[in-house]
């Protein structure tokens, strides 16, 4: 089973590739193919046929899916890009800064 250190909701900052400096949200994550969908990252221009009686085709822009290994979470307590750290907290496993040491909700 593969594992992603970033989910669905968290705020990520693109480290390398055309789009690097970048902050978004995460919108999916894929762990089986190891990618993510960043909102308003890697946008891609998709063309759409009309399905239905009456609605509209044409060439839409949308964003793609890009590595995972390509964005670095944006810890929410200090607000910088940061590698995810694990820790246990009683008998629950939770996410960690590694700069600030806060846990990651």
């Amino acid at each position: 089973m593969n594992k992603l250190n970033v989910k669905k909701g968290d705020t990520v900052v693109v480290i390398s590739g055309k789009d690097k400096g970048k902050q978004g949200k995460i919108l999916a994550a894929m762990p089986e193919d190891q990618r993510v969908i960043v909102q308003n990252v890697n946008m891609i221009t998709a063309h759409v046929k009309p399905r239905k009686q009456g609605e509209e085709g044409g060439r839409i822009s949308k964003e793609g899916s890009i590595d995972e290994s390509n964005v670095m979470l944006v810890c929410p307590k200090c607000g910088k890009a940061t590698r995810v750290g694990h820790a246990y907290e009683g008998d629950k496993k939770v996410r960690v800064c590694k700069k600030c040491g806060k846990n990651i909700d």
